[in-house]
């Protein structure tokens, strides 16, 4: 992570343009229409109004399912957006390293989960930092009896209490306890650190896969509520209502089905998605197209998640026909599950961009450029922008420093950072 990261709307250079790209408010990008050609390409996009919307259908959605909603940061690694998810209703925010709970912190969150461990004394010491800030709250998981151990030392020298959630994992998968005795016995062990503060049973229910998923992330899901349940019964939690927490982006709804029946009196469910926030045309749409089939007619919330993301980039070059050369690449869009694909086509001079025609592909990817097939008939010309919908929105923004906030006219209003 960079050594600093400001936390709200960022500009770039002003002297790298003339007045024409100048701002109302003499800040360069911001009141720039894209099809100006005065923001140089390829550049991330995300509209404003599909940010709103995503953020409104995700908040309500929790609301409807008596579940608190601590979305996933690492997906934007966006200050701007983690206030604007605050402002929304968002109980915290949820991360996975101590480098983003800093992050976090800066923005003026004071409600983090760190969904993961918490090794190594230099990520203590980032935590012990965040901890001298009485208002902050901090909480982490652990798996080990060996972690425990650490983080009961350190934090006994730091005369700091930390907070932690026991991670119950599944077999194959990734990390936490996968047996009751395992949590027996880490429950003893947090027991003997005057320093920990057992709070609360976390879960991700994403790594499994298969098609009967649905079954056994139900059928893990209500191990892990039953392990809180008997935990709370022994009095092992060391506060009055513990936290029972999970949900990636892909099955909120199970875990909102399981974890919401609960007694709320002596538990709160979190639930953690992140991709909500941009969502996709690829993996996550798939997802979201599973969680409305599973929904079907229950689903208290009108409107659906829409495509926020976009790089926009130039047609370079067209060496032969039907193929296109484009002035974006790996080190500018994500590429790990499935390749960026048009969406909007624009030539400099027309009112407005149009739809991609469904033909056109990327096929090929490399580090500046890729490779687009066309319907060699087709009106596309060497200096045409084209707009990429991605899919896995997580690699798409940790490739870049400066994000342009859209309107629906592609207007710039606003540039945040990102700090990754």
């Amino acid at each position: 992570m960079r050594d600093s990261c400001s936390v709200g709307s960022s500009v770039v250079r002003p002297d790298a343009v003339t007045n024409k790209g100048t701002g109302s408010n003499g800040v360069y990008g911001v009141g720039v229409s894209l099809l100006d050609e005065v923001i140089s390409l390829p550049a991330a996009v995300v509209y404003q109004s599909r940010l709103d919307n995503n953020i409104s259908w995700m908040q309500k959605y929790a609301d409807s399912r008596g579940v608190v909603l601590a979305p996933h940061g690492k997906t934007t690694m966006a200050p701007a957006f983690f206030q604007r998810q605050r402002d929304a209703g968002a109980w915290g925010l949820t991360v996975a390293t101590a480098q983003q709970a800093t992050a976090a912190h800066a923005a003026g969150i004071s409600w983090v989960l760190m969904a993961n461990q918490l090794v190594g004394r230099g990520n203590m010491t980032l935590i012990a930092e965040l901890l001298a800030d009485a208002s902050f709250e901090y909480f982490c998981l652990v798996d080990s009896i060996e972690n425990i151990a650490q983080l009961g030392r350190f934090f006994a020298e730091q005369k700091l209490t930390l907070n932690v959630l026991i991670e119950v994992g599944v077999s194959g998968g990734r990390c936490g306890c996968r047996t009751q005795k395992q949590v027996d016995v880490l429950c003893a062990a947090i027991a003997r650190e005057p320093h920990l503060a057992l709070v609360g049973v976390e879960t991700y229910e994403g790594v499994i896969s298969g098609a009967d998923a649905p079954v056994k992330i139900r059928q893990h899901l209500l191990k892990v509520r039953n392990i809180a349940e008997l935990l709370m019964r022994r009095g092992e939690f060391a506060v009055d209502k513990a936290l029972l927490t999970g949900a990636g982006s892909a099955w909120y709804d199970i875990v909102c089905d399981v974890f919401s029946e609960v007694d709320t009196q002596h538990f709160i469910p979190v639930i953690r998605p992140g991709c909500y926030l941009i969502h996709d045309r690829g993996i996550y749409m798939d997802a979201q197209q599973k969680v409305r089939q599973r929904l079907g007619d229950s689903c208290a919330v009108s409107g659906d998640l829409q495509s926020a993301l976009e790089v926009w980039a130039y047609v370079q070059s067209i060496p032969e026909p039907g193929n296109a050369i484009l002035t974006v690449g790996k080190r500018d869009a994500a590429f790990d599950a499935g390749l960026p694909q048009p969406s909007l086509h624009y030539r400099p001079g027309w009112l407005a961009p149009v739809a991609a025609s469904s033909g056109w592909e990327l096929y090929h990817i490399m580090d500046q450029h890729s490779a687009m097939r066309f319907d060699p008939e087709a009106d596309l010309k060497v200096g045409d922008i084209i707009a990429l919908s991605t899919s896995h929105p997580c690699l798409t923004f940790d490739k870049w420093r400066k994000l342009n906030v859209i309107d629906d006219s592609y207007t710039v209003i606003e540039q945040v950072d990102t700090c990754f």
